[in-house]
């Protein structure tokens, strides 16, 4: 933060779910990485030269709600467990509000992210500027601290590589226990809620995003999600499903034989995928760039598809008309932290034309795929419906990268190898 400034950052809300029911709370992913604070209803504010730059404002102890709600730290909380230096009743803050601001230069704000506080920032200027020649200070600049908090968040320390390892490990377990207990006849929202029983039974707060259980033609939806269909003889399966642990997510995907074994043309086009996910994990490291990597990915799965028969033509060609978003329509992998999807620039400037390199601590998924329709007259026959992508998490190392999610098998002999000892 800049001298003379001021950030004033919001919790998260309850969210109803309907009536009145709410969603289970999920705590605002940037004022976890500041706070630690796990309450609704917060605000943090920070003011690095005050004598007491972090303050809470949140909810006060109240025995009737917390016998009705759960229990809550208060304000004696706030300061003993998460090390705010100051903590007040939140009803407080509307009050405190032009004092915590006025005299400083600079504002770091995000919009649209808290309508209510909103409109209270928007009333204070509005009010200040009527005031501004005489006895008010208001500041002069607004900034949104997104930015700035998705880089720091993109690269993780020590501390939060160990809570992603720890999700990912979870996560791996339970797309083990699925490859040992699938078999044909049962339904997909069996499988679902077989992996995340477990997740939770581990640790896990829950699953990171809602799981994709697809199984044959399902497969070919990339965010399939209504997980309802039974699962068939000799079709695949898809799983992508991630745990969350101390907020920090896994995002993990493998595509196996529900009956325990590949047919020649499931391999086929497995290991297509497979040797392009091998080499982009590889590929994730420092030095290289997010675009140069997904520039890569698209050219060896071109490649790929003209060797299947799915495209015809020059690679080169193929790539310039972009043929290869026929069944290859997503990139190759994103940012992952406290969010599936997680903050961070992937340029440096507003160009999109210069890719941000790799570095120590970031963690990136690594998910190419293909995907032919059923319905897909120009694909081989013997691949219609197949849909196949395989997944992994992968952490920037200085020597080069550490696969976060190698416990879960990804080589085919292996997975059937895995499968195989269901019938014994």
């Amino acid at each position: 933060m800049d001298e003379n400034s001021i950030a004033i950052i919001p919790a998260a809300h309850e969210a109803t779910r309907s009536y009145d029911t709410e969603y289970r709370f999920r705590q605002d992913s940037d004022f976890w990485y500041l706070t630690g604070f796990p309450e609704p209803d917060a605000i943090a504010v920070i003011d690095p030269a005050s004598k007491t730059p972090f303050t809470l404002y949140v909810r006060p102890r109240d025995p009737e709600m917390e016998t009705w709600f759960g229990r809550r730290h208060g304000t004696e909380g706030a300061m003993k467990n998460f090390g705010a230096d100051r903590a007040f009743p939140i009803d407080k803050f509307d009050a405190d509000l032009a004092k915590l601001i006025d005299g400083h230069e600079k504002l770091y704000y995000r919009f649209a992210v808290d309508k209510s506080l909103d409109q209270k920032v928007l009333e204070y200027f509005n009010t200040q500027r009527v005031r501004r020649l005489k006895t008010a200070y208001p500041p002069h600049t607004i900034v949104d601290p997104t930015i700035i908090l998705g880089e720091m968040r993109l690269h993780k320390n020590e501390e939060e590589v160990g809570m992603m390892q720890r999700a990912a490990d979870i996560a791996c377990e339970a797309h083990v226990l699925a490859m040992k207990k699938v078999k044909p006849g049962m339904n997909e929202f069996q499988v679902e809620s077989l992996i995340e029983a477990y997740m939770r039974q581990k640790g896990a707060s829950g699953v990171a995003y809602n799981s994709i259980v697809g199984g044959g033609d399902n497969a070919t939806i990339l965010h399939y999600v209504e997980n309802n269909m039974p699962l068939k003889d000799g079709d695949l399966i898809l799983i992508d499903a991630g745990a969350e642990y101390g907020g920090y997510a896994s995002d993990i995907t493998r595509t196996f034989p529900v009956n325990g074994k590949y047919s020649k043309a499931q391999r086929e086009v497995y290991d297509v995928v497979l040797d392009v996910q091998e080499q982009c994990v590889e590929y994730t490291k420092t030095g290289n760039t997010v675009k140069a990597r997904q520039e890569f990915s698209i050219e060896l799965l071109t490649e790929g598809m003209r060797k299947l028969g799915l495209l015809k033509g020059n690679t080169k060609d193929l790539i310039r008309r972009k043929e290869y978003m026929k069944y290859y329509m997503h990139g190759v992998g994103h940012y992952l932290g406290l969010d599936v999807h997680d903050a961070g620039r992937y340029f440096t400037d507003q160009s999109a034309k210069n890719s941000k390199p790799f570095a120590p601590g970031m963690v990136l998924t690594v998910e190419p795929g293909l995907y032919i329709p059923p319905d897909d007259k120009s694909a081989p026959a013997k691949y219609r419906g197949i849909g196949i992508r395989i997944e992994d998490d992968v952490l920037v190392t200085k020597d080069g990268n550490h696969n976060l999610t190698s416990k879960v098998p990804k080589d085919p002999d292996e997975i059937e190898a895995l499968m195989a000892k269901r019938k014994q």
